[in-house]
């Protein structure tokens, strides 16, 4: 049967007006020296009508605008010694003024706003039933086809309407805070993915540096070596590649008074400088319960692509590193939300072309070997495969969203899942695309691409954020369950039973995960499934509609399974009443069926034994 889509109504387009300021050093040092020379001879007059006008022109665009001009300035003193100049006699109001001159404003996403993922809010606080608050990162583009990840909020209801908190016109930069320790382990890895061991460039540079060293300690053998060796492009190649891990590894921080629109993660180091690509956001769960949001994007300095892992709690600090391994090395990188027996586990496609899986003890180490999983098989993703974001968990298995490209390069997403326990296994897949631009979303910067960086899960539907045409972003919800029966199992699966078919059962169940696996059997068997979370909920179903069963946990809030088994003896509704439970005894087996329970299953349940039971019971 045909997957229903469901098209929301939010709209995420390019706006010019979204801008921060940058550094801005016209000319190189020459002309710099120039404009430092023509503000400090203008008048006292002249130079103070000068600065009034500009901050009333730009204050309003931008937080704490005299801070940052402040801050341009200090990064121009350098100059001041050949321009015979003491900083401590330029008064304030000067010193502002220049740094002006050494600032300029970048429309972050003048080009395109697009790739979004999502990811649960770490806020849940105050929400109604059935509401989750969100966090959806984009690519925002700008001039010069440089990208930076921007974010917005949104409140998921129970409907699955996105509503997006207002965004802020000011936009603010993180302020940067470089990491000043090293391992020189790390730096050797990554030298060898970017297969540049054969200079005595490291010899020189490295070896002479502890196993752990500083940044500036670095520095000083990196300018030690260039002022007493005349370089060659080998050496050149290197001491570029040692920079570029050295400046991939930093810290940012926002202000505490910021909202999530106003946060902008820009290019801060060389190894980002043309731009920083497809944040894949996930929030994931430490084997001690603990939460913590990871994404991988990649950092392009326009010659190296370097995948790159970024680590949050709260989104307003965020650490960066880069991720090594000799699988590590093109885009589309996917963590999995959580350890799959003990081990990190990554999507990936290296190649460019095949979907593989990685795992690793470390998070940010990829050294192993890759399992290809998926090749291309349907013809609408002939030319390459890749993810749409993080796997994410259901009872049936990993449901991956992938991305297809078929005939006139048209993108389109997909899914497959994957096995829970042996995610290298693939289950299954869809024959047909999930998703395809339609006649709207075909047009922009490049036609006919769908792309998604990351769904979530919501009252049993997935959420789709995706990319329009690399230009703008929309959203669409659709059923976990229509997409789970429309999947092909590659074992074959049996079909449902033909003589379940018609038969209703009400699941009594407050635990998510056991309903999800409870719902999934259910379905999977032919059965018409309503689902509640207590016995008081149960009382209401069953007197406006008729079921053929009910299967009911025993502890729940509000009315136990027990009580909700008494009120239906009560009421004499003729209803098989099957309890399950985890926490079991004889005694609790024995009270059960003295209520008059049709029979007593076990916690976990297994899928057999419930199928079994059930036929018993029906026919």
């Amino acid at each position: 049967m045909a997957i229903i889509i469901n098209r929301l109504e939010n709209h995420f387009h390019p706006d010019p007006k979204r801008v921060i300021v940058r550094f801005f050093m016209p000319g190189g040092e020459s002309r710099a020296k120039k404009i430092i020379n023509r503000v400090l001879t203008m008048s006292e007059d002249r130079a103070a009508q000068v600065l009034n006008q500009t901050l009333r022109d730009f204050s309003n665009r931008h937080r704490n605008i005299t801070r940052i001009f402040q801050k341009h300035y200090d990064r121009i003193t350098f100059l001041f010694n050949e321009l015979e100049l003491d900083d401590a006699t330029i008064p304030k109001e000067r010193k502002l003024l220049i740094g002006a001159y050494f600032t300029h404003e970048y429309s972050i996403e003048s080009a395109a706003f697009f790739n979004p993922s999502m990811v649960e809010d770490p806020d849940q606080s105050h929400l109604e039933a059935g509401q989750k608050r969100v966090i959806v990162s984009f690519r925002a583009t700008g001039e010069g086809h440089v990208s930076s990840i921007g974010f917005r909020g949104a409140l998921l209801d129970k409907d699955n309407n996105l509503e997006f908190s207002p965004v802020s016109k000011l936009v603010d930069i993180a302020e940067t805070i470089q990491l000043h320790e090293y391992k020189k382990d790390d730096f050797l890895h990554k030298l060898k993915d970017m297969q540049l061991t054969e200079t005595h460039v490291l010899e020189k540079v490295l070896d002479e540096l502890h196993d752990t060293f500083l940044f500036r300690e670095l520095l000083h053998k990196i300018n030690e070596f260039e002022n007493t060796n005349e370089l060659t492009v080998a050496d050149n190649k290197a001491l570029h590649a040692i920079k570029f891990i050295a400046n991939s590894q930093y810290e940012i921080a926002f202000s505490m008074d910021t909202a999530i629109s106003e946060r902008v993660i820009f290019p801060v180091t060389d190894a980002e400088s043309n731009g920083i690509e497809d944040a894949r956001f996930v929030k994931f769960t430490e084997e001690d319960g603990s939460i913590k949001y990871y994404a991988t994007y990649t950092a392009y300095n326009g010659f190296v692509i370097m995948p790159q892992l970024i680590e949050t709690i709260d989104f307003y600090t965020f650490k960066v590193m880069p991720i090594y391994g000799q699988n590590a090395q093109n885009k589309g990188m996917a963590l999995f939300p959580r350890k799959i027996n003990g081990q990190y586990a990554m999507l990936s496609r290296h190649d460019g072309e095949n979907n593989y899986i990685m795992f690793s003890d470390q998070i940010n180490n990829w050294d192993g070997e890759a399992s290809l999983i998926q090749e291309p098989k349907f013809p609408w993703e002939f030319v390459q495969l890749g993810n749409s974001g993080s796997p994410i968990e259901t009872a049936a298995g990993w449901l991956v969203i992938t991305h297809g490209v078929g005939a006139v390069r048209r993108y389109v997403l997909g899914a497959i899942l994957l096995d829970l326990n042996d995610p290298k296994k693939v289950l299954a897949q869809l024959e047909n695309p999930l998703l395809v631009a339609n006649e709207i979303e075909r047009e922009g910067y490049v036609p006919n691409v769908v792309y998604s960086c990351g769904s979530i899960l919501h009252n049993n539907e997935i959420i789709i954020p995706y990319a329009m045409s690399d230009t703008s972003s929309g959203f669409a919800y659709v059923s976990l369950d229509e997409v789970l029966d429309n999947l092909v199992y590659n074992d074959g699966r049996e079909s449902a039973d033909t003589a379940n078919l018609g038969k209703s059962i009400l699941l009594v169940e407050d635990d998510p995960i056991s309903t999800n696996i409870l719902l999934k059997i259910l379905k999977e068997d032919g059965f018409n499934v309503v689902h509640v979370t207590d016995g008081l909920e149960a009382l209401v179903e069953i007197a406006k509609n008729t079921y053929d069963l009910i299967l009911s946990d025993i502890e729940m809030p509000n009315l136990d399974g027990y009580k909700l088994l008494e009120h239906i003896k009560e009421k004499s509704i003729r209803i098989p009443v099957v309890f399950l439970s985890a926490y079991s005894s004889e005694a609790d087996e024995i009270k059960g069926l003295e209520l008059g329970a049709a029979e007593y299953i076990k916690k976990p349940v297994k899928k057999e034994v419930l199928k079994l039971r059930l036929k018993k019971i029906l026919y």
